[in-house]
């Protein structure tokens, strides 16, 4: 358990002073209520912001979201923006194993009462449909060719094979494919772990869920985005799969010798970083965008396998079931990014692990469709719960436009499959009108919503903090784990 004596700012804001530990360069500061600061203190994390806070280049301060939990080298919920013209580095811990794990909402033309009757076998469907689970392969095959493509193109390569549409790219950030990335910096063994695994969900906390609206908070923005209550919407959540694992894997490796070639002091090798300048650094940049791409290529694959499914339950094409993309946001991943630091516009290297970017209306790496609004801000929840939509809003502007990106663990899998009862899980989610399908029975355990935070009180802090507006609420109806 953390005993860090923190220094109250506001109700929501709680800084970690430099003088806790000498050596760090900027303070740490959490996002957090006194309730979750509870659960937040049942771990290491607020050491590991800490330690994030001996980064050189590190600007403002190491930054948790209230979903923080323990991670490698970052916490899980870590944000750190590293000044590039002075010595700023980039760090794989920051980034995290699974490179651009993310989160995409589609909405459809449908309303409770239309899904009612069809509920379970939608869900069996998805499940059917959709590859899930640890080392799931899917029917998108590629050669090695196609593969360097996906690297480089991202979801566009997907669509151009005809899983998609081109407003699923203005609708996806970065449009679904990061410039700089690097075919020749990622391995063989990634490649080989990638090869098979396009539009394949994979396991743990990734998932497909059918959820249906129960709260609306921004009427206007639910006009704007034509939401209302109990219609139904889908949630997809996931990553780079074994090839974003073996990227991390290999650089993480690598970049420890950085530590004593380049004279990074830091308390963890975990944190094994590079000049975002050096050979090294530009490496693995152009190495986790590789993985970045292929994640949202999967994405992409995983939702046209979905619309494809709804097709078939209600015999109807995607389009006129209303199954379009709302946003796709990334959680694991490093950017570089311009913001202003002390009245001066700097270019940062942001790294954001299990955090999401949260523009403002107005900026301009937003679509169109969104300049009025600001981007959609995804939160999903564990399966028991809820999850939300949100919207950047300027107040973001202290977390380098970042928010949350879930809803954090309080406890291990280890944990929640030493205390959970399956059956009596699968009773209580059943008794809420929630059908769950996974690969697996440890997986469900595993995933219990005791193991979680509760989303509701996170995204009240991220609301109340002014980093993000809630919009709406989403309850689970079916849910697919890997």
């Amino acid at each position: 358990m953390s005993e860090i004596n923190l220094r109250k700012i506001d109700d929501f804001r709680w800084e970690i002073p430099r003088s806790y530990k000498p050596g760090m360069r900027v303070p740490g500061v959490i996002y957090a209520d006194e309730k979750l600061l509870k659960d937040i203190r049942q771990d290491k994390a607020m050491e590991q912001v800490a330690n994030v806070a001996f980064l050189p280049g590190i600007v403002k301060a190491s930054l948790a979201m209230p979903d923080i939990h323990w991670g490698y080298g970052f916490p899980i919920g870590g944000v750190a923006a590293t000044d590039i013209e002075n010595g700023g580095v980039v760090s794989p811990g920051g980034v995290g194993f699974d490179i651009n794990c993310g989160v995409r909402m589609l909405k459809t033309n449908l309303h409770f009462e239309d899904v009612k009757g069809k509920l379970k076998d939608l869900t069996y469907a998805l499940f059917s449909d959709v590859p899930s689970g640890v080392g799931a392969k899917g029917d998108i095959r590629v050669s090695a060719k196609e593969e360097e493509e996906i690297l480089i193109k991202g979801a566009k390569w997907a669509v151009e094979k005809g899983f998609g549409i081109q407003d699923d790219l203005d609708c996806t950030e970065e449009q679904g494919a990061i410039a700089g990335a690097d075919p020749a910096a990622v391995s063989e063994r990634a490649y080989e772990r990638g090869k098979a695994q396009s539009g394949t969900l994979g396991s743990g906390n990734h998932f497909l869920e059918v959820q249906m609206i129960d709260q609306l908070y921004d009427r206007d923005a639910c006009d704007e985005l034509n939401l209302d209550l109990g219609q139904i919407t889908v949630m997809i959540h996931s990553g780079s799969r074994g090839f974003g694992y073996q990227v991390c894997e290999d650089y993480t490796r690598s970049l420890v010798h950085c530590l004593a070639k380049y004279n990074i002091n830091v308390p963890d090798r975990q944190l094994a970083s590079a000049p975002v300048n050096s050979a090294e650094g530009k490496a693995y940049l152009g190495a986790m965008k590789c993985a970045a791409n292929y994640a949202w290529a999967n994405r992409q694959c995983l939702m046209h396998l979905v619309r494809l499914t709804f097709e078939r339950i209600f015999n109807l094409s995607w389009q006129k079931l209303g199954l379009f993309l709302i946003y796709d946001v990334a959680h694991n991943i490093a950017k570089i990014e311009k913001h202003i630091v002390d009245g001066k516009e700097k270019t940062l290297c942001v790294h954001r692990k299990g955090a999401t970017r949260a523009i403002p209306p107005g900026h301009p790496a937003l679509p169109q469709k969104y300049k009025k609004l600001g981007q959609p801000v995804i939160i999903p929840g564990d399966m028991g719960r809820n999850s939300y939509l949100l919207v950047g809003t300027e107040g973001a502007a202290e977390t380098f436009y970042s928010a949350c990106h879930g809803a954090g663990r309080v406890k291990s899998r280890t944990a929640a499959a030493r205390t959970v009862n399956l059956d009596t899980l699968l009773k209580e989610l059943e008794s809420q009108g929630i059908i769950v399908k996974a690969s697996g029975r440890a997986t469900i355990v595993e995933e219990a919503p005791e193991a979680y935070k509760n989303v509701n009180d996170v995204v009240s802090v991220v609301h109340n903090a002014g980093l993000a507006k809630r919009v709406c609420r989403m309850r689970p109806l079916g849910v697919i784990k890997g």
